[in-house]
């Protein structure tokens, strides 16, 4: 048996001589021989002797040369078997041929139904490169390592079944994947069936039905509505049979919520055709007559949607996210939206939810959000259990279809090899190819919880949108376009012609289709009008809500006492840093309350507060654990831990018995996609504080696109609300423009229809009533707080124990002077953030008694009623001055000024004290920082220059 083993594999017999010739290749040099030799040779020369022996082997070639040598001295002679050698390199040379198609027979598929590129030259697919020749097609070879169901093959029965595999209109790329198990489900998948989909009569009507629907939605629309706007899917047609396919899939394979993110081309087809959306709300929006009950709205092309869609293995509820045009900025957004309702189901690997994320071509090569989404697939708290990416490959991105423009690398797609996720390039010529492609894609990641893709290579029938010329710049493209009949008749008459159909059926679906649009109907699958999830989230609570609203976040004494006592344990068995040692030991202190309350410690009571009461915590960001400036110490780490990946404790984490979870985050080096996975999953989860941080707040800007389209416009284009809360460490303390300023003003500015809050708060118990406040009072709008990084050591940012158990968060801190007399008052220095400390001494130093410091905590919503309080505690006031860090063309400057002169009494006057207008946010000269400092806190005690407003 053995022996028929060996005669049968292409290491042993007449393959020898060929074999161990590249071995001798590869003992003088590795990189001489192809990949996948090297790597048996890497591991035969790992492998111990049979006698034990683990000494390094090493090239025969010279031995054998001198004996050679010797050999022309006497009688020796060598006798070659050059047939056996021949046969041995042939066998070798049909595992190469099947190595090639495996790897680059994609390059061969016919993939483009517009038929635009002549096929590559491609040497490796030739069996000529190899040496074979027509006299060698009917060799019988060993074929046991594919997959055709047969052990032996002819060369000619081989060929015609790798290039029906991997040349036909499906390629196939998943070669370069690491893991071994997972190129060999795809082997047996593919070339189990040859690529090729089995699919009945019935399966065929279904293909055809979704292809009809798509196409005849895009022509009626362009016949009632012509010109508007709708970014058309014609020539992607398949597309539609794809999502039906996938949802189908997805059911049956135990998946019951889909949440899906994809731009605007096809938008309106899905709203549709997949989702259910009843065609006359369409119409209406189209005609200017749906409601338009939001302070903005947004266009039809940027809705969401929801829907429960039944299935053969029963209800699939499907949530199609909004979005703004910023290509492929929703995808963080959709992951985490999938991973808020995983956690809610206690779905840890993504079995119940599905995330789908539908891409341009042009969009998924080029946005680099892309790339920051991938990074965070299989990364802890943030992996939703793999993602089916779909791309809508018209091959042209608006007007750049030139391959020379378009991008770098081959495939739009090749992104996705950073993850190790398969792709499947298809023609949507063939939308039972699509249908097939779509169903391994669903069956891969059930199996392997990976991201895997697929990328239906398509056409764009009109321009970018329905008012653009493309053959202005594609005459070729689009006359090649203009002569195409369209997917749903090549498809419709290719199964006329077979006979799968009666002739004339594909014109009735057209006409049937029609006739359900002139009637208004649903043309999707039954939608559940009246069916509602075990699992669906009840917004009704946080609706209608003012930010007014009161609400208790002081705790008991003896509540605070025990909660105290429980995050500042460290287990005996447990050896932390001996600094965070003493961090525990002093947060000890403050819980008994021998001392005041530090920002960390505030920051800890807060959590731990909310998570005993039932509220989960999420927290993420880069160094969120520690803190950036060291001040957290959520996670502690064994300095005794004997393995990478053992040896942390989290205090919050036993907090009680029957807490809700505790979860902080070191996030992975992104701010862009990190915030939009945050707002995600706060948009699905609007019962845990779900905080994004960073790491310091000048790095915000990098997801400029999340908060202006989604943090500060969400809710009055799209009705959506959300609780987020961003931590921006932000303050003027000499280092430099990248670290020093979180763009208040930039918040500022966005700030409008009460859509956000703005705090910077100035002590620990400030924070730790805010923090609570966002949960316990039912009102969910984004909470930017800028947070401090002095501060969290400044003992006068530290709060006795009694602010804790007694009052809650104030929007305007007022003078904390008892010195100060307020009838003697005639100058107010009105300020926010940790310039107060800087004020107050500077106050102290000069002797100043006629002016008081008051802190405007909350921003935004302006605390109308508080700062008219303050204003009429002081009688003689003559003089209001803003005291700000940041230059005068930042910050909050000009934000406040109209809301502080609406509470002044007339004839007051209103003047700037800080630095002045800048380019840069902060200078980054030491000396000059503190010139700009010392004259900024000269001014607001000094007389008003300047610009002054008197009322």
């Amino acid at each position: 048996m053995m022996q028929d083993q060996r005669d049968n594999s292409y290491l042993f017999g007449g393959n020898a001589p060929y074999v161990e010739e590249l071995y001798e290749s590869y003992l003088l040099d590795p990189a001489s021989v192809e990949d996948h030799w090297r790597d048996y040779f890497d591991n035969v020369k790992q492998a111990p002797a049979v006698d034990g022996s683990t000494r390094t082997d090493i090239a025969h070639g010279p031995i054998v040369a001198s004996f050679a040598e010797r050999a022309k001295q006497g009688p020796i002679r060598t006798v070659s078997d050059s047939a056996d050698s021949e046969m041995g390199r042939k066998r070798v040379a049909v595992q190469q041929l099947i190595a090639a198609y495996r790897n680059v027979g994609n390059r061969w598929a016919n993939t483009d139904p517009l038929k635009r590129s002549e096929r590559p030259d491609i040497p490796e697919l030739d069996p000529a490169f190899y040496g074979f020749t027509d006299g060698d097609m009917d060799i019988v070879f060993n074929t046991s390592n594919t997959f055709f169901g047969k052990s032996e093959m002819t060369l000619r029965d081989l060929l015609q079944a790798l290039r029906e595999t991997y040349c036909g209109t499906i390629g196939a790329e998943y070669m370069f994947i690491a893991d071994q198990k997972i190129k060999k489900w795809w082997q047996e998948k593919l070339e189990s069936i040859r690529s090729t989909p089995r699919f009945n009569t019935e399966e065929k009507r279904q293909v055809l039905d979704r292809v009809t629907a798509a196409e005849g939605l895009e022509r009626y629309l362009q016949a009632k509505y012509v010109g508007q706007k709708r970014f058309s899917l014609e020539g992607g047609e398949s597309f539609i049979a794809c999502m039906d396919e996938l949802i189908r899939e997805a059911g049956s394979k135990g998946v019951q919520e889909i949440v899906i993110g994809m731009a605007h081309r096809g938008r309106l087809n899905v709203l549709v055709n997949v989702l259910g959306k009843m065609p006359t709300d369409l119409f209406a929006e189209f005609e200017h007559k749906g409601p338009e009950t939001l302070p903005a709205g947004d266009v039809k092309y940027h809705q969401g949607f929801s829907s429960d869609i039944s299935t053969p293995a029963g209800p699939v509820h499907l949530s199609l996210a909004f979005n703004p045009s910023h290509l492929e900025i929703v995808n963080p957004v959709v992951e985490g939206s999938a991973r808020a309702r995983m956690e809610r189901r206690g779905d840890l690997l993504g079995e119940q939810v599905l995330p789908v994320l539908v891409h341009g071509d042009a969009a998924i090569a080029g946005q680099g959000v892309m790339q920051e989404t991938l990074a965070m697939s299989e990364v802890r708290g943030y992996s939703t259990g793999g993602t089916i990416h779909i791309v809508i490959n018209n091959q042209i991105g608006f007007t750049t279809s030139d391959p020379r423009d378009l991008r770098s690398s081959l495939y739009c797609t090749d992104i996705m090899k950073v993850v190790d996720a398969p792709v499947l390039h298809v023609n949507g010529d063939d939308p039972e190819a699509v249908v097939l492609a779509t169903k391994l894609a669903v069956e891969f990641r059930t199996k392997f919880h990976k991201d895997v893709a697929v990328d239906i290579v398509c056409f764009r029938k009109l321009g970018h949108n329905e008012q653009d010329t493309p053959a202005m710049t594609q005459p070729l493209m689009y006359k090649i376009i203009a002569a195409h009949p369209g997917t749903r008749k090549v498809y419709a008459d290719k199964l006329e012609a077979q006979g799968v159909l009666p002739v004339g059926t594909g014109d009735l679906m057209v006409k049937e289709y029609r006739a359900a649009m002139d009637a208004g109907k649903q043309t999707s699958d039954p939608v559940l009008s009246n069916f509602k999830g075990k699992f669906a989230v009840d917004w009704s609570p946080f609706l209608n809500k003012k930010w007014t609203d009161e609400s208790d976040t002081a705790i008991p004494l003896t509540e605070w006492k025990r909660l105290a006592d429980k995050i500042s344990t460290i287990p005996e068995d447990f050896k932390a840093h001996p600094l965070v040692e003493k961090v525990y030991r002093d947060r000890a202190a403050m819980g008994r309350g021998e001392v005041n309350i530090d920002w960390g410690m505030g920051e800890h009571m807060a959590f731990a507060s909310l998570v005993a009461s039932g509220y989960p915590v999420r927290l993420s960001g880069e160094d969120s654990g520690r803190g950036t400036f060291t001040h957290r110490h959520a996670v502690l780490h064994n300095q005794n831990r004997e393995k990478w990946d053992t040896g942390t404790y989290v205090a919050l984490q036993h907090v009680t018995k029957d807490q809700a979870p505790f979860l902080v985050i070191d996030s992975i080096l992104s701010e862009e996609a990190v915030l939009g996975f945050e707002y995600g999953y706060a948009a699905a989860e609007p019962n845990t504080l779900t905080i994004w941080e960073a790491q310091f707040g000048d790095f915000a800007n990098g997801a400029q696109v999340v908060i202006d389209q989604f943090i500060a416009s969400g809710e009055v284009k799209w009705g959506r609300a959300n609780g987020l809360v961003m931590m921006l460490p932000h303050g003027y303390e000499g280092q430099g423009p990248e670290h020093s300023s979180a763009r208040l003003e930039r918040f500022m500015q966005l700030c409008a229809d009460t859509n956000m809050q703005v705090i910077q708060p100035t002590t620990a118990s400030q924070i730790f009533h805010v923090l609570r406040r966002q949960m316990i009072r039912q009102f969910r709008k984004p909470l930017i707080l800028m947070t401090p990084k002095s501060l969290l050591r400044n003992k006068e940012a530290a709060s006795p124990l009694s602010e804790f158990t007694k009052g809650g968060f104030q929007t305007i801190l007022p003078e904390r002077d008892e010195s100060i007399d307020p009838k003697q008052v005639t100058r107010l220095v009105m300020c926010s953030g940790k310039v107060y400390y800087d004020l107050a001494k500077a106050r102290t130093e000069k002797k100043v008694t006629d002016a008081a410091i008051i802190r405007l905590e909350q921003l935004y919503p302006f605390p109308h009623k508080a700062l008219a309080a303050e204003l009429k505690k002081y009688p003689k006031l003559e003089e209001v001055v803003w005291c700000q860090d940041e230059p005068q063309n930042q910050g909050a400057w000009f934000f406040v000024q109209h809301n502080i002169l609406e509470n002044m009494a007339d004839g007051t006057k209103l003047a700037y004290a800080g630095r002045p207008a800048s380019a840069s946010p902060a200078c980054g000269y030491a000396h000059l920082h503190q010139e700009q400092q010392k004259s900024l806190l000269t001014a607001a005690f000094a007389k008003l220059k300047g610009y002054v407003i008197t009322k």
